[in-house]
């Protein structure tokens, strides 16, 4: 008898890592052989929070996976209805992915409801968020106390949990490789499908712009002599959810205009393996982390990284 799971957290047509997460966690469930499901958002973030230009991508879904955009995060009477639909499925057990503190009421209330039946367990991205509010501590516990078990993605978020719970089962597996992006391709033909000089050096910052990122602490790097010359071009892909214009004027008073290349739109997934093949290098720069799925993209594509000493960075690049 096949293994009925279901998901809950953001899939396809969602963009991001997490959701991208979750759509290669049903496609392996399902080449398994397991009957999965994933339950995923109808509204994940009211508009006036979302600090992007949309939450959403263009393009074609898994092959085959059964996924119900859902889940209302703002809306109690939707959180009863979708635990009751739970229930009904009758799953051997139920995935949570757990990242911010917004989600604990709605999350932890449906894991509240549905444990009363099934096994609920926590895929916990974030227990402390990176940038912290009033709050989160009350809202994060409540979610901890709604579920069974956990597993994190990084030594560091294992230890962010145990100031919440020292009794409930929890386990810390690294972040998985991602191989959902493509092989590799050849730094010639990257670089071309980019209208990148062939002979660069070029130095790779991607992802959604974010303060703990510390994209501005590249930029200062960059506009350093030794760096200059080099003639090493820094490429930052990926959307600002920061004020863009705050890193443009950095990068003006630096004079470093010429040794920036902004693409300041979200990265579709068929274009990511050309950035990381075009690059030499992949920057992560970061105030604090986690851990960070494109360090794991960084490994599928074989590309050296630098990041700092923060969080599960150092836990999955040796220093």
């Amino acid at each position: 008898m096949k293994r009925k799971v279901i998901i809950i957290g953001p899939a396809f047509p969602y963009r991001g890592g997490i959701a991208n997460f979750n759509n290669s966690l049903a496609v392996e469930y399902q080449n398994q052989g397991a009957d999965v499901q994933v339950y995923s958002f109808s509204l994940q973030y009211p508009s006036f929070l979302f600090p992007g230009k949309t939450q959403y991508e263009e393009g074609e879904g898994p092959d085959g996976i059964k996924i119900f955009p859902i889940i209302n995060s703002v809306n109690p009477f939707n959180w009863f209805k979708i635990a009751r639909k739970v229930r009904n499925e009758n799953p051997d057990y139920v995935i949570i992915r757990y990242w911010l503190p917004f989600m604990a009421p709605c999350l932890g209330t449906i894991a509240k409801l549905i444990r009363k039946t099934t096994k609920v367990f926590a895929i916990t991205d974030n227990v402390i968020p990176h940038e912290q509010r009033i709050g989160d501590n009350l809202l994060t516990r409540y979610f901890v106390k709604s579920c069974d078990a956990f597993l994190t993605l990084s030594s560091s978020v294992l230890d962010d949990l145990l100031k919440f719970t020292n009794t409930k089962e929890k386990i810390f597996i690294p972040h998985p490789i991602y191989d959902s992006f493509g092989e590799i391709v050849e730094k010639d033909k990257a670089r071309k499908n980019l209208g990148l000089d062939e002979n660069g050096k070029y130095l790779l910052f991607f992802g959604f712009v974010r303060k703990y990122k510390g994209l501005d602490v590249m930029i200062d790097v960059m506009a350093d002599r030794r760096i200059k010359d080099l003639g090493v071009k820094l490429i930052v892909a990926g959307e600002f959810y920061e004020n863009k214009e705050e890193y443009i004027s950095q990068i003006d008073v630096l004079g470093i205009n010429d040794s920036v290349i902004l693409k300041s739109d979200f990265i579709p997934e068929e274009e990511v393996k050309d950035y990381f093949c075009a690059s030499d290098m992949i920057t992560q720069t970061y105030r604090t982390a986690t851990q960070s799925g494109v360090t794991q993209i960084a490994y599928h594509f074989e590309r050296p990284m630098l990041v700092t000493n923060v969080g599960g960075l150092a836990e999955i690049v040796p220093h």
